[in-house]
């Protein structure tokens, strides 16, 4: 997603651009820049490095690029910035991001019953942009159940599946990382609306799946989405 922001930026303004995709997570990055060929490109207009540690430090010590972005954790944009922003360079680091959303009586129910299913859901909840917490208000608390159903019905599979909704997480480690938030969740009194842990599709019963929706009485936070119901629009910015 990010890519393609920063793309049509970059080239249109005159400069060639270097993508480093997560180490765990480089196939779609490879299929941008094939695209890109495909679509006239020239050669060395968009290049895509791969590694960890030792290629981000490269990115920041390389005089030739004058700018770096960055969407990731805090402690790695945290570093990128300090190490580039000493060099001279402008950095610009999106970090640590939870979004979102407030649903009002008003709304229209249907369209927000799906919007919430995809920003949930889509790309395994594993984006920046992914909805981790819905601030239900009034009457629309009630909709929880609907919410969960429509979740049901995601059609869990490998991304590259026909019609598959929803894959796995990238990691064994993220699988672990997200089944210890919902035991913790569950030990502090949260209520699982929705509990997938331990689900197998059948053609990939080893991979790292989950599906989740919890529900706190306080601010909550979905593969995990977290719900919580207040009484009044005002509310939902303290929340």
């Amino acid at each position: 997603m990010i890519p393609l922001w920063s793309i049509p930026i970059a080239t249109i303004t005159g400069n060639c651009l270097i993508l480093k995709p997560s180490e765990r997570d480089p196939g779609a990055a490879m299929i941008l820049a094939e695209l890109a060929r495909e679509a006239g490109f020239p050669d060395g207009v968009i290049n895509i490095v791969h590694g960890s540690a030792k290629t981000v430090d490269f990115i920041i010590d390389e005089p030739a690029i004058k700018a770096i972005s960055f969407v990731g954790s805090n402690k790695a944009g945290e570093y990128i910035f300090t190490r580039g922003s000493a060099q001279g360079k402008r950095v610009q680091a999106n970090l640590g991001a939870k979004n979102h959303a407030a649903v009002v009586p008003d709304c229209n129910k249907n369209h927000a019953l799906n919007s919430i299913t995809g920003a949930a859901f889509g790309a395994a909840g594993q984006r920046c942009m992914a909805l981790s917490a819905l601030v239900l208000i009034g009457e629309t608390k009630e909709w929880l159940p609907e919410i969960a159903e429509r979740a049901k019905q995601l059609n869990v599979n490998g991304g590259f599946e026909e019609g598959a909704d929803l894959g796995p997480l990238i990691s064994p480690q993220a699988k672990e990382r997200i089944e210890k938030i919902i035991s913790s969740a569950e030990e502090e009194g949260a209520t699982i609306l929705l509990d997938g842990r331990g689900y197998k599709p059948e053609k990939y019963p080893n991979g790292n799946w989950v599906i989740l929706i919890k529900i706190l009485l306080k601010p909550c936070y979905i593969i995990l989405l977290t719900c919580v119901g207040i009484r009044s629009a005002p509310q939902s910015s303290q929340t």
